[in-house]
Parts: C-alpha cells; sequence; structure tokens
C-alpha cells in the first residue's frame, strides 16, 4: 500500500501528528479544513497536508479515510463519510467503545467501504518519538504497512473489530481514569484542609502520587475531549458486565473543566482542585 491518497479527518493536534507521519513515508494526505480555526490550519499546513476545503472533496480523491476526532463525534463522521460512497478503506483510529467501533463498521461496510478498528496510546508522534496505534479487522495488516517505516508504530492484533478499541479503553482507563481520581480526592483534601498533610503523608508512603499532583501528565486544556471518551468507556465496562458508575463520574468531573478548553496555562493542581469545587 506504497503513495496511497489518505483524507485525514481531521487534523487536531494528534491527527496532524499521525499526519505527518505519512506525509513524511511518501503517502498524500488531505484534509477538510473548511471552517477550521487559524491555528487549526496553520498545524495542518505545516504537517504538510493538502487542503480540499471540504470532507466530501477530501473523501472523493482517497483511497484511505483515516478518522481522527472527539469520541463524540465518531459514528456522525462515519455516517457523512459512508454517505459520500466511500468504498475505500476506512481507519476509526477514535476513543470508542468496542460496541461503538462496530457500529461505525455496519455505517462504513453497509456503504461498501473496508474498517479498520484503531486505538491510539500515548502522545502524538515526533520525530524519534513514536507513536503507536493498535488495530483490529480484516484489512489491519493493509494499515501497518500504510505507516511502515514511519514515527507510527502499528501492532495488528489479529482480531475482530473492536479488539484494538477495547485496549485502547483499558490503557486510558488507568491513564486518564486515576488522574480523575487523583483530581478528586485532593479537592476533598483541600476542601477538608488535609491537603498538606495528605501530601506529607505520601511524600513517605506514595512519593510518586506527589509527582504526580505537582506536574501532572495530562492538561485540563483537554479536558473537554475525555467527557465523552470517559462515557465510552463507561460503555466498555459496561457492555462487560461491569459497573459503568466510575467512569461516568470521571466524565461529570471532566465537564467541570470545560472552562480550561484550549487553555494554554497549564493550571496547578490546586487551581484544578478549586474550579472541581466552584463548578459543583
Amino acid at each position: 500500500m506504497t503513495n496511497s491518497t489518505i483524507a485525514l479527518l481531521h487534523p487536531g493536534d494528534m491527527g496532524s501528528a499521525i499526519g505527518a507521519c505519512a506525509v513524511r513515508r511518501g503517502h498524500k494526505v488531505l484534509c477538510a479544513l473548511q471552517g477550521r480555526s487559524e491555528f487549526s490550519q496553520k498545524r495542518a499546513r505545516a504537517a504538510g497536508l493538502q487542503d480540499l476545503g471540504s470532507l466530501e472533496a477530501a473523501v472523493a480523491q482517497a483511497s484511505v479515510v483515516l478518522s481522527v476526532c472527539p469520541p463524540h463525534g465518531a459514528l456522525q463522521l462515519a455516517r457523512r463519510v459512508a454517505g459520500c460512497g466511500f468504498k475505500g478503506l476506512f481507519v476509526d483510529a477514535n476513543a470508542i467503545a468496542p460496541a461503538t467501533a462496530r457500529m461505525a463498521a455496519r455505517i462504513i461496510e453497509d456503504a461498501g467501504g473496508a474498517f479498520v478498528d484503531g486505538g491510539i496510546v500515548g502522545a502524538p508522534p515526533q520525530p524519534g518519538k513514536p507513536g503507536r496505534i493498535y488495530l483490529s479487522g480484516d484489512r489491519a495488516a493493509d494499515v501497518v504497512k500504510l505507516f511502515e517505516g514511519s514515527d507510527t508504530n502499528t501492532v495488528d492484533m489479529m482480531g475482530p473489530v473492536g479488539k484494538a478499541s477495547a485496549l485502547k479503553a483499558c490503557f486510558a482507563s488507568w491513564t486518564k481514569g486515576t488522574w480523575a481520581l487523583l483530581a478528586s480526592l485532593y479537592s476533598v483534601a483541600q476542601a477538608e484542609g488535609v491537603d498538606d498533610a495528605l501530601r506529607a503523608q505520601w511524600s513517605q508512603s506514595h512519593p510518586d502520587l506527589v509527582k504526580q499532583l505537582d506536574a501532572p501528565s495530562l492538561n485540563p486544556a483537554k479536558a473537554w475531549r475525555w467527557i465523552s471518551e470517559m462515557e465510552e468507556i463507561a460503555l466498555t465496562y459496561k457492555t462487560a458486565g461491569m459497573p459503568e458508575g466510575f467512569f461516568l463520574a470521571a466524565a461529570d468531573l471532566y465537564r467541570r473543566l470545560e472552562q480550561y478548553k484550549d487553555d494554554p496555562s497549564k493550571p496547578s493542581i490546586e487551581k484544578v482542585s478549586a474550579a472541581l469545587r466552584k463548578a459543583g
């Protein structure tokens, strides 16, 4: 699958980085920047992506569609692509539940296309700092070839659609789920005036937690995206016969941080905790 034409929908932070990997690999990567912010347009062009304006125009020229969008938009995007009569390979690399991935697969396949389930883990890829996408579905090997030799490492899980999304859900359960728990409990500690005592105790028993408090690995500016991701994880747990409540609560916590959308300041845990209590 060399010299492919890929429609990347849409070139956000992660999407642009993966698109840049595909460009460096020699592929032609199209996007649809109509209605996108000036910042998003500059980022996409800096990544070497070619703007065709509309989604329909980009899809019409592509043999591969790579969907990288907030989880709540995944099914709508699949429907729009299917509505274009797309018959090529659709790669859904969104943080969605396995059940949602299977729904997206039916939408694409009913329209005559092929579907691969994808789960992105880690930070956006950079030269020398590769990212990783887990893949499942009958055509997963084709996507592996697509990114072979690039800074986007791919792993074919050798299983049906839903397997890659399940892995992503379990991975994010720990990364984003535990950060939600940490922020929640620290907010309670602040409210009850025991935050300093908690820090002192953790410095002896759990020093890594103190480090996470002072340098959180997750940026509240992206919390708005994690609302639907937590809801998709909750669905994953419910489908597996497990309680869904923790991740629905995590979604509610991230909803309280929507004010930080696109805020570059990276507020301290103290400010985040205060914002959580105020929003409640």
